[in-house]
């Protein structure tokens, strides 16, 4: 969740990359005839750029791909707040490396600014394409053409204190399946009154944290956040107006840890982890990190009424408009979505999959917990939200998406109209 971070910049860069024209139409033709569905495998060095958070879950692919094929990738991690600016700088330089993974928040603008080449038809002979996630791959997708595969998925799900759950007089195997619930079950470990540990904790003050965790309650209620061109904001509905009531009763009755007023963002995890909080929605990518000290349990977000959702995050990746070896580069990307790649590294190594026909497998099955996070990836219910100005509207620090859910837990509920006009003016730019 760092990304909101760099938001500010990415504005900037997407204004530079308009400007510096001659560039979108490089990435317009799809990798040169004859490669095959699986793309060559030659001997070729090809160059692979990711973020500083996927620095586990690249280093296992790409040391798997090199044992296993001619080709071999030489991996560049750099640091999440240095990400935006790079590829930037690169984009207007002509320097790209063959292949780079984006934060999938980012991927509308780079698609339309035209870094990536169009993998529609390479996509479209896969056998499986149907079955990759949708999020991703609609996320990748400018002007009915697809750009990006899903590289490394993070998704949102509830995680629950087991121990504090039985110590509250909770089921502990049962998480909440409704924003009540959800709320029932803080207040109850609210009463417990404990010291320091409180009912639930949220970014107060981070955008990014809440478009992660709040936009699936809203879906599982079957309401949606944006329309389909993510110009119109839809924030302000029933169902979105039944999770800032939510939050704001538990912050009313002292369910929320005071922190979380002035949480930005870089520690809104770390309560959870040390044991002071009863439930709270979570990165599932930190279910391993999490349970080293908490008995954790885990199900999707639920909504008003019930249904699960999670937001499909993450990494989508993409050959480079300055690639001169499309056709290798194509080799790594069709190996990524393969049984290799999805199931014996990511899965093995507790990442989820991007294939919803690999979501049951040997390594998922041992623990219940992983089960139910791979399901709410694959339920029609979770989602990628598409906008090209995103960031500006929601993850950058002080956006209107900031304002209008600090009004609505901390300070003017009535001002929801206005503060969603305000989002709406953004997003319409």
């Amino acid at each position: 969740m760092r990304r909101i971070l760099s938001a500010a910049l990415a504005g900037l860069l997407i204004t530079g990359l308009a400007a510096c024209g001659g560039d979108g139409d490089k990435g317009t033709a799809a990798p040169p005839a004859g490669a095959g569905v699986e793309g060559v495998d030659d001997g070729s060095e090809l160059t692979l750029w990711t973020r500083a958070p996927l620095e586990l879950q690249a280093n296992a692919l790409v040391k798997a791909y090199n044992a296993s094929h001619k080709n071999q990738v030489k991996l560049t991690i750099v640091p999440n707040d240095d990400y935006v600016a790079k590829v930037g700088a690169a984009a207007g330089s002509g320097d790209l490396p063959d292949l780079f993974a984006a934060d999938i928040v980012y991927v509308p603008n780079w698609t339309k600014s035209g870094l990536f080449w169009d993998l529609t038809e390479s996509i479209g002979q896969l056998s499986y394409a149907d079955k990759i996630n949708q999020g991703h791959l609609q996320a990748g997708t400018y002007e009915g053409k697809k750009y990006v595969l899903p590289f490394v998925l993070d998704l949102s799900v509830v995680f629950w204190n087991k121990g504090l759950y039985k110590e509250a007089g909770l089921d502990p195997e049962k998480g909440p399946t409704t924003l009540d619930e959800f709320k029932q079950q803080a207040l109850a470990v609210q009463k417990l009154g404990k010291k320091d540990v409180y009912g639930t904790y949220f970014g107060g003050n981070c955008g990014g944290c809440n478009v992660f965790t709040w936009f699936p309650m809203v879906w599982a209620s079957g309401a949606e956040v944006m329309d389909p061109a993510g110009t119109k904001s839809m924030l302000n509905g029933p169902a979105a107006q039944k999770v800032y009531s939510t939050w704001r009763e538990l912050q009313a009755a002292g369910a929320i840890a005071p922190g979380a007023k002035d949480e930005t963002g870089p520690t809104w995890v770390a309560a959870f982890q040390e044991g002071k909080v009863g439930v709270m929605p979570y990165p599932a990518t930190l279910l391993s990190t999490a349970s080293q000290t908490v008995d954790v349990g885990v199900t999707a977000i639920p909504g008003v009424s019930g249904g699960g959702s999670t937001f499909v995050g993450g990494d989508g990746i993409g050959i480079s408009k300055d690639s001169k070896k499309t056709q290798q580069s194509w080799n790594f990307m069709s190996w990524l979505m393969s049984e290799a790649a999805q199931v014996e590294v990511l899965a093995k190594n507790n990442s989820s999959v991007a294939r919803t026909d690999l979501v049951d497998n040997q390594y998922s099955a041992k623990d219940p917990r992983v089960v139910a996070i791979n399901k709410a990836a694959a339920s029609p219910q979770s989602k990628t939200p598409v906008a090209v100005n995103f960031q500006q509207a929601f993850n950058a620090p002080g956006s209107p998406w900031v304002t209008l859910l600090r009004n609505q837990v901390y300070g003017d509920a009535g001002s929801l109209e206005k503060d969603n006009e305000a989002l709406t003016g953004v997003l319409a730019q």
